[in-house]
């Protein structure tokens, strides 16, 4: 297996990238090649301020083996590696790679990263002996136990813990069905919150952004439903927008972008960004309209995009990263992203 540190994205064909994306063994939109060289492009959105490009790859007789976007920054009061969309804004993340490749192709990355003369001809690369600090693993990762593995091998420290929930609810392509399942009071709440909002004097609509010609426009009204949430407006700065804004774009680009608004009397009373990826839902921001509170309108939009991800046969709404109580109310049961630590 020869590895490559490679300059930038552009060095790797998207199409071979995003094929095994699609064959490894973790399959989300935050692993394609259009979301990380966007995510590069800003440090996400102005999250990191100074960072190396530390990109890997892996070939064997002309064959992409594996990948590792990885980035040399100071974290925690110490310089890592950490995996391309740390930490904030990129919900899975993880090593590119088919399952039964992930062993040696790990072992062979370590190597090389301790491996200063062949990463760099100046021999000025200075990776050896830095920490993998490696966030949104998905706790189902065989990754986890392949850090173990190596941990043990090679006498090192390894230590994981669980970073942030991630509730989903299982669909069935029902959504009667759907709503049998959850508890019965949140059930009638939903259900008359969304007839109330059917029945309203005033015209509601729900539709799905599919026209490319007004997705710039559209934008623009989700973020300014954003700002009227303080913690959001603090988020939305100029670099945040622009990275939403080209992660959105791309999404569209290639298909799987679904964005979705609740309007009163044509004024935008709720909007939803979400990825429709591999037969689901991923549930990635939304903005309420606070002029619209007496109608809940942000729980007769969610509302909306269950009923529509079970009537179009989509497995799983996941509402990604976050305890918020409302998602537990929709039936959201826990899985997790993991922190995962491996030292010399």
């Amino acid at each position: 297996m020869e590895f490559t540190l490679q300059k930038d994205f552009s060095t790797i064909n998207a199409h071979e990238w995003n094929t095994l994306v699609e064959a490894g063994i973790t399959d989300t939109p935050f692993l394609r090649h259009e979301y990380l060289s966007q995510w590069w492009g800003t440090l996400g959105g102005g999250e990191w301020k100074q960072a190396e490009l530390v990109l890997a790859s892996a070939s064997e007789n002309g064959r992409l083996i594996g990948m590792a976007p990885l980035f040399k920054a100071d974290h925690d009061g110490r310089p890592a590696l950490l995996l391309v969309g740390s930490i904030e804004i990129s919900d899975y993340l993880d090593l590119i790679v088919r399952a039964e490749d992930l062993p040696r192709f790990l072992a062979g990355l370590i190597d090389f990263l301790a491996s200063n003369g062949s990463l760099d001809p100046l021999g000025t690369a200075s990776f050896s002996g830095l920490p993998f600090d490696w966030y949104n693993l998905p706790d189902s990762s065989p990754t986890l136990a392949a850090l173990k593995v190596e941990s043990e091998r090679r006498g090192w420290t390894y230590r994981q813990e669980i970073y942030r929930p991630t509730p989903r609810i299982a669909l069935t392509g029902d959504f009667d069905a759907y709503l049998a399942g959850i508890e019965k009071k949140q059930r009638h709440e939903i259900k008359r919150k969304m007839r109330r909002a059917a029945e309203d004097e005033r015209d509601v609509r729900f539709y799905i952004v599919e026209d490319s010609s007004g997705l710039e426009a559209e934008m623009d009204g989700f973020f300014h439903l954003m700002l009227q949430d303080p913690n959001k407006a603090l988020f939305l700065k100029d670099g945040m927008r622009a990275q939403i804004k080209s992660t959105v774009r791309a999404a569209f680009e290639n298909g799987y972008l679904w964005l979705a608004f609740l309007e009163v009397d044509g004024v935008k009373a709720a909007a939803a960004v979400n990825f429709d990826y591999k037969n689901k839902l991923w549930g990635y921001n939304s903005g309420v309209n606070r002029d619209f509170m007496e109608l809940s309108p942000g729980w007769v939009l969610l509302g909306h995009q269950i009923q529509w991800a079970c009537e179009h046969g989509r497995y799983e709404f996941d509402f990604m990263r976050g305890n918020e109580e409302y998602k537990y109310r929709f039936g959201g049961v826990n899985k997790f992203v993991m922190r995962a630590i491996l030292k010399p």
